[in-house]
């Protein structure tokens, strides 16, 4: 019987949370450790429409990289859509276990697929980024394909006048690497979640910026989650989510 111990010492192994940031959350965060693991739903995010899911299919863990549980929450009740989450998880007896930021900075993890899924070669990384080459395009040839490759409704790009070659990845939200990449030399940037002056440092310091959404950089490592785990525990059924979908939409 594999319980849900096995699946956590498994994703701790991959992404060990010692390579987490100190405000994250990451581990079992609803359910019981010993209880079977039986059937395992891997998602980005553990929303209701991702446990209704697990819960359709008769899944006894939901697998993701988002926490269940990020802020102090004040009370578990029907009134959020935290508690409500929380609460359909207990009542049907599902677990919900989740690995990060540590996976975000693990090898192999968010950012390694990432790199790997826009086919970057040579690709080497420093914390949260990596880096790597791409044969030299104009910048709008370079984000249409960033748009088809990650499946992204859309993207916003600002054009520092600059071939595309040297490109640097970060899931979700990077933009906070802006200078360090800079400094390495990259003329390129993919990550999520830029704000509005994130654009105008990016064209200062000279690196087109490619903002391709939150969920479009980060949900490829599911695909790779559910492939890992499916071959460490071969007894296992694992799936991927089926009904998981980037919550912005675009005309």
């Amino acid at each position: 019987m594999i319980t849900n111990r096995d699946i956590l010492t498994w994703l701790q192994a991959l992404a060990p949370p010692e390579l987490a940031e100190s405000w994250d959350n990451n581990g079992l965060l609803c359910g019981r450790l010993d209880a079977p693991a039986g059937r395992v739903l891997v998602a980005l995010d553990p929303f209701l429409p991702a446990a209704e899911e697990a819960a359709d299919w008769g899944a006894g863990l939901l697998l993701t990289h988002h926490p269940l549980l990020f802020r102090p929450a004040r009370a578990v009740t029907d009134e959020t859509a935290l508690g409500r989450t929380m609460l359909f998880l207990i009542e049907h007896g599902i677990a919900a276990v989740n690995a990060h930021t540590c996976l975000d900075y693990a090898p192999g993890g968010v950012n390694d697929v990432l790199a790997q899924s826009l086919g970057l070669s040579d690709v080497t990384g420093s914390g949260l980024w990596r880096g790597g080459r791409v044969f030299p395009q104009p910048l709008a040839l370079f984000a249409a394909h960033v748009r088809d490759a990650l499946g992204a409704g859309g993207l916003r790009y600002c054009d520092a006048g600059r071939p595309v070659e040297r490109v640097a990845v970060c899931g979700g939200a990077g933009i906070d690497c802006l200078p360090e990449l800079a400094e390495a030399g990259y003329d390129t940037f993919v990550t999520g979640d830029a704000k509005y002056n994130g654009f105008w440092d990016a064209a200062d310091l000279g690196i087109n910026l490619i903002d391709a959404g939150h969920f479009p950089t980060e949900n490829p490592v599911c695909t790779m989650l559910a492939q890992s785990l499916a071959e460490a525990f071969p007894q296992l059924e694992v799936r991927l989510s089926r009904q998981h979908r980037d919550i912005i939409q675009f005309l």
